[in-house]
């Protein structure tokens, strides 16, 4: 019989911050593609704009990733290379992988000059601890989803996958794509994380907080005697608008900034 997931201790990663961390900002499921340039735009000016002394990027960040050797060749992803690229010059960049860009790796990331970040992850920043995560392997309900997640996770498959020629590639990603878009609009309701697995991992990091995206559901619940903290998706090139920036402060302060156009965020 396989062990509950509920209550099994997850293997946590660690970030511990340095200590002239003053602002550490959240985002997650920006979905990037080159058919939906506003939304590029507007994290293009944000990650060039932000004062934050640190960015964490809870996966989705692409819409697809086929593998590293896509962006050689592809004007939209070396655009978003560019991007990252610059900011991590400046300020502490860090990403985690997610349901659809678990492929990135570190060739990849190394390019950019970004920190990669396991999931689940412990925040260790001065006296606080936060559980941070992309969120789709608490989604339990989601059975479908979790014995997809499961398979497409395997050394083997990755393996596999990655050895098929590009195009190939490319072309399955599209199929994926697709169905999954028909989800979206058919008025399905996506699986909210467990509560019993996510208050399970806090307590096993010894954490209040629960920082995770996936379920474009941004909220704030509490958690046991913690709090868990949804992450906003982004879309700017369909309605409704949405794009959040989950900006946390040293001593536990939090506020989301909303960059829809019709608001005026200080960054």
């Amino acid at each position: 019989m396989s062990a509950d997931p509920r209550t099994t201790a997850p293997t946590l990663g660690r970030l511990t911050a340095p200590a002239a961390w003053q602002t550490v900002d959240l985002i997650s499921d920006l979905h990037l593609q080159a058919s939906e340039m506003a939304t590029f735009e507007a994290w293009r000016d944000y990650m060039a704009r932000t004062t934050a002394d640190a960015v964490l990027i809870l996966g989705d960040l692409f819409e697809v990733w086929v593998g590293d050797d896509a962006a050689e060749s592809d004007p939209f992803l070396q655009s978003c290379a560019q991007v990252l690229r610059q900011t991590a010059q400046r300020l502490h960049v860090a990403f985690m992988p997610g349901n659809r860009d678990f492929l990135v790796g570190p060739a990849f990331l190394s390019d950019c000059g970004v920190h990669a970040l396991s999931d689940p992850c412990l925040l260790q920043w001065g006296a606080q601890r936060m559980v941070l995560s992309h969120g789709d392997a608490l989604c339990l309900d989601d059975r479908a989803y979790q014995a997809f997640r499961q398979q497409v996770r395997s050394a083997d498959w990755q393996t596999e996958f990655l050895a098929k020629p590009l195009h190939e590639r490319l072309a399955l990603a599209r199929a994926m794509r697709t169905q999954s878009e028909s989800q979206k609009y058919s008025g399905a309701v996506y699986a909210d994380a467990d509560a019993i697995m996510a208050l399970n991992w806090l307590h096993a990091a010894g954490a209040n907080r629960l920082v995770h995206g996936h379920t474009h559901q941004p909220a704030d619940h509490p958690l046991g005697t913690g709090l868990r903290h949804v992450l906003s998706d982004w879309s700017l090139d369909h309605a409704p608008h949405r794009a959040q920036v989950f900006r946390m402060q040293r001593g536990g302060d939090f506020t989301r900034l909303d960059l829809t156009p019709t608001t005026n965020s200080t960054l």
